[in-house]
């Protein structure tokens, strides 16, 4: 039997902590950040966690399920 592939685009994007919840870097970051507030870009530095309702899926993409 073939060794089932992690999907290359979702392990680069993805990082899964220490207690297993799954996090992921904010969009709309790369560019344009002049128009946009201190506090806006401050609050897009955090990881971002998936949502409970995307979490089967992203699972099934990194091979955790």
């Amino acid at each position: 039997m073939p060794k089932v592939k992690t999907n290359s685009s979702a392990k680069k994007r993805f990082k899964v902590t220490a207690t297993g919840k799954i996090t992921h870097q904010k969009s709309f970051r790369r560019h344009i950040l002049t128009k946009k507030s201190k506090k806006r870009k401050r609050s897009m530095r955090i990881d971002g966690q998936v949502h409970q309702s995307n979490m089967d899926f992203v699972k099934r993409l990194l091979r955790l399920k």
